[in-house]
């Protein structure tokens, strides 16, 4: 299936949105992102992140903390 390019942004979210949807500070989402803890990727030095990955990365911390 080929996406639309509004599908495709959807997936792409900012530091802001990241922070948001995870309800955190954005200084705190920046700090995992910069020490590597949330996946995210830099495009011009502006932070952002495929929603896919957050979602596991959210999912695989579920399944840390029931260890």
């Amino acid at each position: 299936m080929i996406k639309t390019v509004n599908e495709t942004t959807d997936q792409i979210l900012t530091l802001k949105e990241v922070a948001a949807y995870l309800k955190l500070a954005d200084k705190t989402a920046y700090k995992l992102a910069a020490d590597g803890k949330l996946p995210g990727f830099k495009v011009g030095g502006s932070w952002r992140f495929k929603r896919e990955d957050i979602e596991r990365w959210i999912e695989e911390g579920k399944s840390r903390g029931k260890k």
